[in-house]
């Protein structure tokens, strides 16, 4: 596989539309249950699957760096520190809810962090600090700070919740109960300073993410919706509809670098592909039939999808009448 250009070139309808699938790597014995691109050295990708492997990547040199088993507690959601070279991971042995970090250079745990009494459903790191947050079906978000085991603060939810920092780790957004609650990270205790309405879908939420300009938030929902609303005022800019999620997978989607298109899975394992201002852009089916997971490479002309096998999708440039390079 050529590595995916890493040229500033503009993400067009046309573009998206000529992806395909340059390598897969095929040798999981489970599904791929979270992924995770790293912020800064993002040719990095970490995953976590259902063999209860943790799995590193470089995916500019095609290469899988190293495995890592986690046999005693198995693994479902994992996620980059600042530093590469560590990730915190949520189990999956359905007795022992504690996050672990966890040094991918010498396997070793530096530390465990205690608090959820359920199943845990997502983490977010703040990219700038060594903060992060995690929600439960416990009807929990904690926020923790990685140098501490205690969590240094609890807010109670009605419901399942989604979680995101902005990139810039100023703001922080949590989803449950078909609305957004926006939170100042540095007095979160005050409680939220916006509330925003996901556009009358009560359904469960599954993932909430920030635009890289932190412009535009997408959320989301069991029901098979992806909502993108303005992050300032609230204001829904799109909904898109796939089929809903039957199965105990998890729904998601993920900005282009540029924040103007997003990829997404559905309840019958497609991909699909839209331009916020326009609409549809793509769908991929599939086999499968459970929704994908789906990330965008941080400044990349690349995507990745988990299912069974990990594929690295890049545009197919002999297909492209031409592509505009910026500067």
């Amino acid at each position: 596989m050529t590595s995916p250009p890493r040229v500033s070139m503009e993400i067009t309808d046309e573009m998206l539309k000529s992806m395909e699938v340059g390598l897969a790597f095929r040798d999981y014995n489970g599904r791929i249950s979270s992924m995770d691109f790293h912020s800064k050295a993002t040719n990095y990708l970490v995953t976590a699957s259902d063999d209860e492997s943790i799995r590193l990547y470089d995916t500019q040199n095609a290469l899988c760096l190293k495995t890592i088993n986690s046999k005693k507690y198995g693994v479902e959601l994992v996620c980059f520190t600042d530093n590469p070279g560590i990730v915190l991971y949520s189990s999956k042995n359905g007795w022992d809810e504690s996050l672990r970090l966890l040094s991918l250079n010498d396997n070793r745990f530096l530390r465990y962090f205690k608090g959820h009494l359920d199943r845990v459903v997502c983490i977010s790191f703040c990219s700038e600090k060594e903060n992060f947050l995690s929600g439960s079906i416990d009807r929990t978000v904690l926020l923790w700070d990685q140098r501490a085991e205690k969590s240094q603060g609890l807010l109670r939810v009605q419901g399942r919740p989604a979680v995101s920092y902005d990139d810039q780790g100023m703001v922080f957004a949590v989803a449950y109960g078909g609305h957004i609650r926006m939170f100042d990270a540095r007095k979160f205790e005050k409680g939220p300073f916006e509330i925003f309405s996901i556009g009358n879908d009560d359904s469960e939420a599954h993932v909430i993410k920030f635009s890289s300009d932190g412009r535009r938030i997408l959320v989301t929902t069991k029901a098979g919706r992806v909502h993108v609303l303005d992050s300032f005022h609230g204001s829904s800019i799109a909904s898109y509809n796939v089929k809903p999620v039957v199965t105990n997978s998890t729904l998601e989607a993920s900005f282009s670098p540029d924040g103007n298109h997003i990829i997404s899975g559905s309840g019958d394992g497609s991909v699909y592909a839209w331009n916020v201002r326009s609409g549809k852009v793509a769908r991929w089916g599939s086999t499968d039939n459970e929704p994908p997971l789906v990330r965008w490479a941080p400044g990349s002309l690349m995507f990745v999808t988990g299912s069974s096998e990990l594929s690295c999708w890049v545009p197919d440039l002999s297909k492209l009448g031409s592509f505009t390079v910026t500067k």
